[in-house]
């Protein structure tokens, strides 16, 4: 069993079919087929089960697949390892929240993008639920998410700290007046979203419970149903304060002990660090408050 093998193994896998594989692997299928066959044989048990809609992998196929996706990465990064010459250079797919990425990166993505011209700099946006996903499985080099992680697969620093507010229409005075009324609705982002979670948490803690939830894929769109008074949101106070100075929202305080929110940057513990992104978190650490005290 080599590196060909299990790379045409893999192929087979994720696209149901030998002829697929072929397309892909610029082969013709008898090679595909023989080489899972002799790799069948070596490891003295079938590893996909053949069908008339193409094949699917066995108990046995399944308990091989990830050691064949780590194998094709491990390869894949030593190739990038070997070609890493100190020089930031190539790409670099980092992850944000979608408020981090509006308020708190602009100024350091333009600094880095003139330090390191020969970076292409791919910015991810996601709740925090996806980015984690995301850099576990090695489609995101790092990522700012609502920490702390605790993964033990993961490194994660403290990028900054974020005071959150609860973000009502206008016409909310008093923020009781509105947890009082029957059939509360928040304006929140996607499922796997922190904030979301702890509004949640929070309206909860306060007997509020069975509220409607509205979803949006953005945060202007959060911020305009929000104004309208459709429902209220949970947000970092710094980004809501444009929209409260200009009139179309109000913001209300929370104690301290539920406004505080660390935004962490996490990446793999056991991932190559590549010059692009250590280029990347020095600059970081010179510019953001928390990661500079956290070095």
């Amino acid at each position: 069993m080599d590196m060909a093998d299990l790379r045409v193994f893999e192929a087979v896998a994720r696209l149901g079919g030998m002829s697929r594989a072929a397309g892909e692997l610029h082969t013709v299928q008898s090679n595909v087929t023989a080489r899972i066959r002799l790799l069948e044989e070596e490891l003295k048990t079938p590893l996909f089960e053949r069908t008339s809609r193409g094949v699917v992998l066995t108990a046995a196929g399944r308990r091989l697949l990830p050691y064949a996706g780590r194998i094709a990465r491990l390869l894949a990064e030593a190739r990038r390892a070997v070609a890493d010459d100190g020089h930031p250079r190539g790409p670099l797919v980092i992850g944000a929240l979608e408020t981090t990425a509006g308020l708190r990166l602009p100024a350091l993505l333009a600094a880095y993008a003139e330090s390191c011209p020969e970076v292409d700099l791919e910015l991810v946006t996601g709740t925090t639920c996806e980015l984690v996903e995301g850099v576990l499985a090695h489609r995101l080099e790092g990522a700012f998410v609502c920490g702390p992680v605790d993964h033990p697969e993961l490194e994660e620093e403290t990028a900054f700290r974020e005071e959150l507010a609860i973000v009502t229409a206008r016409s909310i005075a008093r923020l009781d007046d509105l947890l009082g009324r029957s059939e509360l609705k928040i304006v929140v982002f996607r499922a796997g979203c922190s904030y979301r979670r702890r509004l949640e948490n929070l309206l909860a803690a306060r007997g509020v419970v069975g509220v409607r939830i509205l979803q949006f894929a953005t945060l202007e769109g959060i911020l305009a149903c929000v104004g309208a008074g459709i429902g209220l949101s949970l947000l970092p106070a710094a980004i809501v304060a444009p929209a409260r100075d200009q009139g179309r929202i109000a913001v209300h305080a929370l104690a301290a002990a539920e406004a505080r929110a660390d935004t962490v940057f996490i990446r793999r513990r056991d991932a190559f660090l590549s010059s692009a992104l250590v280029a990347f978190l020095e600059l970081a650490r010179s510019r953001l408050p928390g990661m500079r005290a956290a070095a």
